[in-house]
């Protein structure tokens, strides 16, 4: 059966294999998710569940949403989203879903709303030609004919500036290489819609429902820091040894010199 839950995007690093591969990853923060509501066939004519994301202060919320998120005995919530094709009997209302619900090398599918680049022209929205910008040319960055004349109108469809982004997008057939359950994160292989800390929503895929690939250990350098203190405190110590030798150099140098200027 589906599944899904809510996170935020944090941005994008890169991890390394046993076999020394570098894989490319979306961090996507995904803290405890709430099911606030399932709605079965009866009462809502289908069967699909809602979550509620990234709590907020009553203050902030209306009496409805505090009166909703009530019932399944939360907090208030900013995000709502349903999940539909589930087993609503697998769920309970003030269930806690949490990052475990999904494996490494599982396939999901990942929608995000894309980043918005205000009003944009045709070479920028949909990456046309220029003119040339020389020798008595007129014509540099405009979209170009209407088309012909004879329909005495501009087809719907045509290329023209406007709003660019902002889109709800989803990138199908994503593998999950990493879930870290301590710290709430899943580790995305390949890049995600929308900007840095926007919401997501992390879904089984449509086309490969249930496949789970095979993933290889990922390197830990847990181990590398105590090393590297260690390092930093023997440069220290050295430097500062070298350094009490040096001035103890020339404090003798001094008196030395002192004791013959006196002797003359």
């Amino acid at each position: 059966m589906k599944k899904g839950i809510l996170g935020r995007k944090i941005g994008m690093t890169q991890v390394f294999t046993k076999s020394g591969k570098l894989v490319p990853v979306t961090v996507v923060e995904v803290e405890p998710n709430i099911v606030t509501q399932i709605k079965t066939i009866e009462n809502d004519g289908y069967e699909a569940i809602q979550l509620g994301f990234d709590t907020k202060r009553e203050k902030l919320a209306t009496k409805a949403s505090a009166g909703h998120t009530s019932k399944a005995n939360t907090t208030p919530k900013r995000f709502f989203k349903e999940i539909k094709g589930v087993d609503i009997n697998n769920y309970s209302l003030g269930q806690e879903i949490t990052v475990d619900i999904f494996e490494p090398g599982e396939v999901v599918d990942v929608t995000g709303t894309t980043k918005g680049h205000g009003f944009q022209g045709v070479i920028k929205r949909h990456n046309q030609s220029r003119g040339p910008m020389g020798h008595g040319s007129h014509y540099h960055r405009r979209p170009g004919s209407m088309g012909t004349m004879r329909p005495m109108r501009v087809f719907k469809g045509k290329k023209l500036p406007g709003h660019m982004g902002v889109l709800t997008v989803t990138i199908q057939n994503l593998e999950v290489v990493a879930v870290d359950k301590e710290n709430n994160v899943i580790l995305v292989k390949g890049n995600i819609p929308g900007p840095k800390k926007s919401l997501v929503i992390i879904k089984s895929s449509v086309k490969n429902p249930g496949k789970v690939n095979e993933v290889e250990e990922l390197n830990s350098y847990a181990y590398a820091t105590p090393e590297i203190e260690e390092t930093v405190e023997t440069v220290e110590q050295t430097e500062s040894v070298e350094t009490e030798e040096t001035l103890e150099t020339a404090e003798t140098t001094e008196e030395s010199e002192t004791s013959e200027a006196t002797e003359e």
